[in-house]
């Protein structure tokens, strides 16, 4: 089963603490709260990757300080870092990415999804496929990448 994977054996770090998230709206339940770095990470921190039983952060694959979150501009920008430079999943985690960030942030925002500078070998065919709403449109019409990506994200709506 491990043979054909690209990076059999991938570097496994520590999941972060989770932290609590302050609750801002104490005295008006309906007051709006913004969104921030914190909460996108907690949104994919869990996305499995496609090829290993590991979650995305357990990989380095995504990082806190690699979201950049302008919740006045309603624009969200995650920069992913595969764990090999020719990762043949690489636009597969970055739909997932786009996947679970539509589901979960309201419809405002805008999300920009791209490869860490110097992280892939085929970076910008990479970063122009995950941007071009028509490309990922097609994508997700695509049973088997459907399925793959609803595989990848369900970790995601646990607990």
């Amino acid at each position: 089963m491990v043979s054909g994977l690209i990076n059999a054996n991938p570097v496994v770090y520590e999941k972060k603490e989770r932290r609590v998230r302050g609750a801002i709206s104490d005295v008006d339940e309906y007051a709006v709260e913004p969104i921030d770095q914190q909460e996108i990470f907690d949104h994919i921190r869990d996305i499995k990757d496609p090829e290993h039983p590991y979650s995305l952060e357990e990989l380095k694959v995504i990082a806190e300080d690699a979201i950049e979150v302008d919740d006045h501009r309603s624009y969200v920008r995650v920069t992913f870092t595969p764990t090999v430079e020719h990762c043949s999943m690489a636009t597969i985690i970055g739909l997932c990415l786009r996947v679970k960030l539509l589901r979960s942030l309201p419809s405002r925002y805008k999300v920009d999804i791209r490869v860490a500078p110097g992280s892939h070998a085929t970076e910008a065919a990479v970063n122009k496929q995950l941007n071009d709403k028509e490309r990922v449109a097609a994508a997700l019409e695509n049973p088997s990448l459907l399925d793959m990506v609803d595989e990848c994200l369900a970790p995601t709506f646990g607990s």
